[in-house]
């Protein structure tokens, strides 16, 4: 017996565009007779925030494959393309007319990733009368409850900690009951950069050329979404799990070995040398990729656990660079989370700082004569990717030191990365980049001058401005605005303990330093909100 499209469903499947899981909490008891799907692709969602034209692709794509998967497996869906006629511009108005339709016994979906999205469909079902039940999403390790757990009675929250419990709870990386090779990180090992000589030769991750549907997407979105930012030109990312499981396969066989000791360095070729190969190389250097395929749910993050410490215990890989890896899923994927859904809605507010700066509006265009940010922005319009210590101490470290609003940080961010979904990338952009929270992430402000750029990158070698110099005309905005900064927040810092360095530096400046600093930095704000 095949289920008819307009037979009244007994449950109502939603599936959200980060929810392309199979074994999905959401399809458990699913009864391809009596149960459908629903999905929609609604405008809303590209422009909540002004979202890059690859985020929009990737997202629409991906669940146009995974749509066409369900119904080759016999599965009823309901699903409306942004570019039907009668598309609603939002979620609210497709579930309302589709559930006026259908008139569904139960609404059944796993929680959203996003707390405006998971308010809005639980609101929606309640004005429509509809029965509805959330289930909780079994793609992650830790449950929203077991974080909250984890918080209860903690005066702090650190991730150290909590990876730690990760480990031993999931065995992961531990020979009996002590972490692999004596030490539960390897930080030090893990931090090198590639020197004058650059990064050498390096494989191209696996690229996969867009196929027939994603073709038709990547139209719609040339045609739709003309004025938003970023390039197609360049989409190649997996869109399948099939495809992402090869990407993770290429991943683990080519860049794994020399991720860790590279994970935090930079690198731009020169102008003569930028040819589509060199870019996608020097775009991804050791780094996997995979982010976007995993918070997608393409990819379940066990399996490239599991893949990894394979590889080590294998002797495929070294341990640093393994553990290194692993710690950004089991560790940092995990406790962002957890954070996010312990402190929303209040976290998106918080702005302890108090900075109240709009986004320079090169952010947009790249379009700037600082090499670093020209570089990273342009890289980031290109391909819709820039690996975490570009966004955290290139792009992020310029807005904090600038003197941005979190919030507009927040919203650049989600808006350009085709991994980025909010409950990722929030409390990393607001608490690990902007120190908006205080501490919760992170328990000191990730702070520099221009110099940390110059050693893990050979971005300052093209460069007009110096980072050594803090004030005079070739002095690098970096380092101006990090004094600046330390001066500024000097009172509300010398309560932190690991900030006791920088602020015994800050005290030797003279009273003739500090105006130049000052007097520098507003020049410097005041050129690029003119612009």
């Amino acid at each position: 017996m095949n289920f008819h499209p307009q037979t009244r469903p007994r449950h109502l499947v939603l599936v959200l565009g980060d929810q392309l899981n199979r074994d999905s909490a959401a399809f458990d008891g699913f009864d391809p007779v009596c149960d459908a799907v629903w999905m929609a692709e609604v405008a809303e969602e590209s422009t909540h925030v002004w979202s890059h034209k690859a985020r929009i692709a990737m997202f629409l794509s991906a669940m146009r494959h995974f749509r066409d998967a369900l119904r080759a497996q016999g599965v009823a869906v309901h699903y409306r393309q942004m570019d039907d006629a009668a598309n609603s511009s939002n979620f609210r108005g497709e579930l309302t007319a589709t559930v006026s339709r259908l008139s569904p016994q139960r609404l059944t979906w796993v929680e959203a990733g996003e707390w405006r999205v998971q308010a809005d469909l639980e609101s929606t079902a309640r004005a429509l009368g509809v029965d509805f039940e959330v289930r909780p999403d079994r793609h992650f390790y830790c449950s929203r409850e077991e974080f909250a757990r984890h918080a209860r009675g903690r005066k702090q929250l650190r991730m150290e900690f909590f990876y730690r419990e990760m480990r031993r709870r999931y065995r992961v990386l531990m020979d009996g009951d002590e972490p692999a090779g004596g030490a539960w990180n390897f930080d030090p090992e893990n931090r090198e950069s590639f020197g004058v000589a650059g990064p050498g030769d390096l494989q191209a991750p696996l690229a996969f050329a867009p196929d027939e549907l994603t073709r038709g997407v990547l139209a719609l979105v040339e045609k739709r979404f003309a004025k938003h930012p970023g390039s197609l030109a360049r989409f190649d990312w997996p869109m399948t799990p099939e495809q992402a499981r090869a990407a993770l396969d290429d991943f683990v066989a080519h860049r794994l070995p020399h991720f860790g000791r590279y994970q935090d360095a930079m690198w731009c070729g020169s102008d003569a040398a930028r040819t589509q190969s060199a870019l996608r190389t020097h775009a991804f250097l050791h780094h996997s990729r995979l982010s976007a395929a995993m918070n997608l749910k393409l990819l379940d993050p066990r399996v490239v656990v599991a893949e990894a410490e394979r590889a080590y215990r294998q002797g495929r890989a070294p341990l640093p660079a393994v553990e290194g890896f692993i710690r950004q899923i089991l560790g940092w994927r995990e406790y962002v989370r957890g954070i996010y859904w312990q402190f929303m809605p209040g976290y998106l507010e918080l702005n302890e700082l108090r900075a109240t700066l709009p986004l320079p509006a090169f952010f947009w265009t790249g379009d700037t004569d600082l090499n670093c940010l020209r570089h990273v922005i342009g890289q980031t319009l290109e391909f819709g990717y820039a690996h975490h210590i570009q966004r955290l101490m290139v792009t992020g470290l310029y807005a904090q030191l600038f003197g941005v609003k979190p919030q507009a940080v927040h919203e650049w961010y989600l808006a350009m990365y085709v991994d980025a979904v909010e409950w990722v990338e929030l409390p990393n952009t607001l608490g690990m980049s902007q120190h908006a929270d205080g501490g919760f992430m992170a328990s000191k402000p990730y702070v520099a001058t221009g110099k940390y750029i110059q050693r893990m990158s050979n971005y300052c070698a093209g460069c007009r401005y110096d980072p050594a110099q803090r004030t005079g005309p070739a002095a690098c905005p970096f380092t101006t605005l990090y004094w600046d900064f330390l001066l500024h927040h000097e009172q509300r810092l010398s309560r932190n303990p690991r900030m006791k360095m920088q602020l015994r530096n800050l005290a030797r400046l003279t009273r003739a330093d500090r105006v130049a600093i000052r007097e520098q930095s507003r020049n410097i704000r005041d050129k690029c909100l003119s612009q």
